[in-house]
C-alpha cells in the first residue's frame, strides 16, 4: 500500500533531484529514504525515478506521481489542521511567510497584537521572495503568506488588507519642493535604484516606469541594484540615485535628512497588500483572524494608509 512518507519522500526527490539531498531535507538517511522509493515503484509496478552518477531525476509517470502525491499530502495536512484547530481560532502553530518589503515595517506591529489577542498562538516566520513563498505555501511548508496582490495561482485564495502608495525618494539637494508632484517620466533611469531581480516591489516599480524606460533611447539597462531597501535608501541618501519606496517603510527607512519625499501625481503608483493561502485549508477563520489584526495594528484609516507614516509634501 502507498504511504504518505513514501510520497513525501517522492516529493522531495523530485524537488532536489539527489537522493542525499531530498534525504537531508527529510531528516533521514539516504539509505532509508532510498528503500522506500523502491518499494513504492515496487508496488506501483514503475520506474519513478531515472538514477544517475550524482543525480536523481523523475520519469514522467514519476513527476505524475509526484504531482498526485502533493495534492494527498496537502489533504492530510488539511485534516490534521481541522481537527486540531476545530472550534479554537488561531491557537497551535502558524507559518506565516512575508515578502521583504513588508516584513520589518509591519511585523514589529503585528506581532506583539497576535501574542496579546491569542496567547495560545505560536507563529513561526518564513522571510523570502513572492515565488518561493507561493511555491512552499502549495507544498504547504507555509500556512499563511502576507504579499502584494493579485496571486495568479489557481489553488490559492486571497483576501486584500490596504492599499501602499509609492513615494518618489531622491537626495536632500533635488531642487523640487516637497509640494511638487511627478511622474514616471520625472525619473531618469540611468538613476533608478532598485532592488534586485525576484522582488515583486521591482517588478512594480518597473511596470510604473515602463513607458518612460521605453522612450529613453538606450536605457534597458538600469544603473544599480540592491538586496534590501534599507540598502536602496542609503545609495539615495548618498547621491548615487533615486527611488520608489513604499509608504509603509517611511516610517523605518526614511529618516535620514539627507532624502526628500515627493508624491506622485494622480494616478499615483502602488501596491495592493493581501494575505493568500491554500483554498483547501481549514483555517480559513484564522486566516481572517490574522488579517483583521493586521488592519487593526496597522492603525490603518478610512483611505488605508498606514498611521503615523512620515508624508511627502503636503496632500
Amino acid at each position: 500500500m502507498i504511504t504518505l512518507r513514501q510520497l513525501r519522500y517522492l516529493g522531495a526527490l523530485a524537488e532536489h533531484r539527489h537522493f542525499g539531498r531530498a534525504a537531508q531535507a527529510c531528516a533521514i538517511t539516504q539509505p532509508a529514504l532510498s528503500m522506500q522509493i523502491r518499494d513504492l515503484e515496487r508496488f506501483l509496478g514503475v520506474e519513478l525515478v531515472e538514477r544517475r552518477p550524482g543525480d536523481a531525476v523523475l520519469t514522467d509517470i514519476g513527476l505524475e506521481v509526484a504531482r498526485r502525491g502533493e495534492r494527498m499530502l496537502a489533504a492530510s495536512h488539511d485534516l490534521v489542521d481541522m481537527a486540531r484547530h476545530r472550534g479554537r481560532v488561531l491557537s497551535g502553530r502558524l507559518t506565516l511567510g512575508i515578502i521583504p518589503s513588508l516584513a520589518p515595517y509591519v511585523l514589529p506591529k503585528i506581532l506583539p497584537a497576535l501574542q496579546r489577542r491569542y496567547p495560545e498562538l505560536r507563529v513561526e516566520l518564513r522571510e523570502t521572495q513572492t515565488k518561493v513563498l507561493l511555491e512552499e505555501l502549495v507544498r504547504r511548508r507555509v500556512d499563511l503568506v502576507m504579499l502584494a496582490l493579485p496571486v495568479t495561482e489557481a489553488d490559492v485564495e486571497t483576501i486584500r488588507l490596504f492599499d501602499d502608495p509609492f513615494l518618489f525618494a531622491v537626495p536632500a539637494g533635488d531642487p523640487r519642493p516637497e509640494t511638487a508632484r511627478v511622474s514616471a517620466y520625472d525619473i531618469d533611469p540611468e538613476k533608478l535604484i532598485l532592488l534586485e531581480e525576484g522582488h515583486c516591489l521591482r517588478d512594480q516599480a518597473l511596470a510604473y516606469c515602463a513607458e518612460s524606460l521605453r522612450a529613453v533611447a538606450g536605457a534597458g539597462s538600469l544603473g544599480l541594484g540592491a538586496t534590501s531597501l534599507a540598502t536602496v535608501m542609503q545609495m539615495v541618501a548618498n547621491g548615487y540615485g533615486v527611488t520608489l519606496v513604499p509608504e509603509v517603510a517611511v516610517d523605518v527607512e526614511v529618516r535620514d535628512e539627507r532624502v526628500k519625499l515627493l508624491r506622485f501625481a494622480p494616478p499615483q503608483p502602488g501596491r495592493t497588500v493581501g494575505l493568500a493561502w491554500r483554498h483547501t485549508s481549514p483555517r480559513k477563520v484564522d486566516f481572517i483572524a490574522v488579517g483583521q489584526i493586521v488592519t487593526e495594528a496597522l492603525g490603518l484609516s478610512g483611505k488605508d494608509r498606514p498611521a503615523n507614516a512620515r508624508a511627502a509634501g503636503r496632500r
